[in-house]
């Protein structure tokens, strides 16, 4: 691979995912604060990630696998997604946001795959390369949050309250908008031609073909665990930022970037990891760390016990990668040749999806029940909040101990 296309699939990577994190982390903040928006009004906001997630496949195999060069693709859908971050940007209530956010969100999910499929094509030892370059779009959205909190300070009580953190979604387009022009180009990536016998079905992206794994006990257990472990975290993704605002956490943003740090890091030591550990012990180790980090949101604060803040944003990397990536080197090693991509489209479907579309609706239903607390006591509101996800995980967490049968793992993937 030479140095130009090392570094044009690097700077992609880097601006997809400052994109995303340039508004997305504090969208809750945002929607409280500017928008004076309702807890099922949140939620629902937040609910367009889901549906993202599940219209993605769709776009992503049945047309931009089958018809059209993928890098065309991803300029074409981050130009529209420039525009919309304007209008979004320009909202003034929550009736007029949420139809820009919910096209915006059909429109970028897909692209989360194709920057894959870019980089992908050009790779010839992904196993080793691709890490190198993925790693910079974890440095985007650590670099988004820096210029949120320590740069602009947007997230600051000053700057909430002239209404700064509208702002995010002008950044956010203006990187969007650059990132569709630079994708023209990148690498050349048509569609892979295949026999007409060979074209996949919908059925097959989207992870159906992939059902009959669920006649394995063990897959049927780890299948459900992915859907109920993604209600707690809906719970982290739509109301960290605006609580550590709210409590008063200085620079909530950026300290956020811990989470992506320690993302970073434990990937880099996963595969050790889960081979020390083993798959069962890997992700009840995962569970285990959404339950303590919802505890220390709950009993934590932003002055003497701030570092309990701290360290459950940076459990964030235990948290994901022990049993997201661990989910899917798991799902990998049950799925067989034939059915590796279905399967993955199909755990990505039950958590991307349908897990944290029902979680973002709980966490909506929990924020309105315990919405008079906050009206008095917004140190109480949070601790009952976060209460919630944390029982929810560790009960996810017992049932997973008890009903999953130990096995051993072999995976090409580790």
């Amino acid at each position: 691979m030479s140095t130009s296309i090392r570094f044009k699939l690097s700077f992609m990577m880097f601006l997809e995912f400052f994109i995303w994190g340039a508004w997305f982390v504090t969208l809750g903040t945002f929607l409280i604060q500017n928008l004076q928006a309702e807890p099922f009004q949140i939620s629902n906001v937040f609910s367009t990630q889901s549906l993202g997630a599940i219209i993605a496949p769709f776009i992503i195999g049945m047309i931009a696998d089958r018809y059209f060069n993928a890098e065309r693709i991803l300029a074409i859908l981050h130009l529209v997604g420039a525009v919309l971050m304007f209008q979004m940007y320009k909202a003034t209530d929550i009736a007029t946001f949420y139809p820009y956010v919910l096209v915006y969100m059909i429109l970028y999910m897909p692209t989360l795959a194709l920057v894959n499929s870019v980089s992908f094509r050009q790779l010839t030892n992904p196993e080793t390369q691709f890490s190198s370059i993925r790693v910079w779009g974890t440095i985007g959205w650590i670099i988004a949050g820096l210029a949120i909190s320590f740069l602009f300070r947007w997230d600051s009580p000053e700057g909430a309250q002239e209404g700064a953190l509208r702002n995010t979604f002008l950044m956010a387009g203006v990187a969007s908008a650059i990132l569709g022009l630079f994708s023209f180009t990148l690498p050349k990536t048509p569609p892979i031609k295949v026999d007409s016998g060979d074209k996949p079905s919908f059925a097959s992206i989207i992870g159906l073909d992939a059902i009959k794994l669920l006649k394995d006990r063990n897959f049927l257990i780890f299948f459900i665990s992915s859907i109920l472990i993604c209600i707690p975290l809906a719970f982290y993704y739509s109301n960290a930022n605006p609580f550590l605002v709210e409590i008063g956490l200085s620079n909530a943003t950026g300290k956020m970037a811990i989470g992506q740090v320690s993302e970073a890091v434990f990937l880099l030591l996963l595969p050790v990891l889960f081979v020390r550990f083993g798959f069962k012990k890997t992700i009840l180790i995962g569970m285990l760390a959404w339950v303590v980090r919802y505890l220390l949101f709950a009993y934590g604060n932003a002055g003497d016990l701030s570092f309990m803040l701290i360290i459950g944003i940076a459990l964030h990397g235990i948290c994901y990668d022990f049993f997201f990536v661990s989910g899917q080197i798991y799902t990998d090693s049950k799925a067989g040749v034939k059915y590796k991509s279905a399967a993955q489209g199909l755990i990505t479907l039950a958590t991307y999806g349908v897990g944290q579309l029902i979680g973002f609706w709980v966490a909506g239903f929990i924020g309105d029940k315990y919405q008079s607390i906050k009206e008095t006591d917004v140190a109480a509101f949070w601790q009952q909040t976060w209460i919630v996800p944390a029982g929810i995980a560790f009960v996810v967490m017992i049932l997973f101990m008890i009903l999953f049968k130990n096995e051993k793992i072999e995976s090409k993937t580790v």
